[in-house]
């Protein structure tokens, strides 16, 4: 007598589980992408044609409203009242007369504010830096065209 095994193998492989699962892990990153927040305000710098090759790691920011934000390193900016801005920065400066603080202003805040600042800087000995962003190209050094009649 001659006994049949019951179970037959197949040869196809079935791509429908794989796919489900590759569908959900897209779902997964395209939603949790979302909730990634950049750790720096919003500050919109002039263009500046110079650039220093020297990063400071302590940085002053000014928003578009005049608010004053410090941030050491890569740390969350944290909001700073004017009056104690001098006492923060020499704080965090310490002994290391070497380091540099960058200024960080919005081309809408006053020339005024952001003199303030560096001059608060000059004051207390701390190197201070103003960042821009890279400009296009150098500014003119060509004396303007005058029509004049004689």
């Amino acid at each position: 007598m001659a006994l049949k095994k019951p179970n037959d193998m197949l040869a196809t492989f079935s791509m429908a589980s794989l796919t489900d699962v590759i569908f959900l892990l897209l779902v997964f990153f395209m939603v949790t992408s979302t909730y990634v927040f950049p750790t720096a305000i919003e500050v919109n710098l002039p263009e500046g044609v110079e650039q220093t090759p020297e990063k400071p790691t302590t940085r002053v920011y000014i928003d578009a409203e005049g608010a004053y934000f410090v941030s050491v390193a890569d740390a969350e900016p944290a909001p700073v009242a004017k009056d104690s801005l001098t006492s923060v920065l020499t704080s965090l400066q310490g002994n290391d007369s070497i380091a540099g603080i960058a200024v960080y202003a919005d081309t809408e805040v006053a020339y005024g504010k952001v003199v303030e600042v560096l001059n608060l800087g000059a004051a207390n000995s701390l190197k201070m830096v103003l960042a821009t962003r890279p400009g296009d190209s150098a500014p003119s050094t060509e004396t303007p065209n005058t029509n004049e009649t004689k």
